[in-house]
């Protein structure tokens, strides 16, 4: 399954993030994922949400500069080389990884690896040949959080 994941173009200043932050809070888009690359004044803000669509509207309305492109969760273990057999895949397959980023889910048995290539559908197909399995926002969107108990 393909998601969409949304890039935020700004200034490398403070407030940035935190209108983006605020324009989905107001909405109640939910973030599930998040990165942030910067280079000396200008920067990208990587976000997986739970309604893409309607954050890039929300976000475009408030003047920002956004993106929505399509991009792979794929479901790893959580364990030594597990990641690995992912790459070499790609790479086995001369398919180009041009982003990435991931987290570990609650209980740390599996993870969930975000890429950006450069042939998603082809891509898509390779993994799912290979048992890999791939999350669309929905079900991105259903991932319980983590919660702390100190709350």
């Amino acid at each position: 399954m393909i998601t969409h994941q949304l890039s935020i173009f700004a200034e490398n200043k403070p407030g940035r993030l935190a209108a983006v932050t605020q324009a989905l809070g107001r909405e109640k888009i939910n973030i599930r994922a998040t990165t942030i690359a910067t280079s000396d004044t200008f920067g990208v803000i990587t976000l997986i949400v739970d309604d893409p669509p309607r954050a890039e509207a929300v976000l475009k309305k408030a003047g920002m500069t956004v993106r929505l492109s399509p991009v792979l969760a794929v479901v790893i273990p959580d364990e030594p080389g597990g990641l690995d057999r992912l790459t070499q895949l790609m790479y086995a397959e001369k398919i180009n990884i041009n982003n990435a980023y991931g987290f570990v889910l609650e209980g740390g048995q599996k993870a969930i690896f975000v890429v950006s290539v450069d042939r998603v559908e082809a891509a898509e197909k390779l993994l799912e040949a290979h048992g890999f399995q791939t999350l669309d926002s929905q079900s991105l969107s259903a991932i319980e959080p983590i919660h702390n108990p100190k709350r």
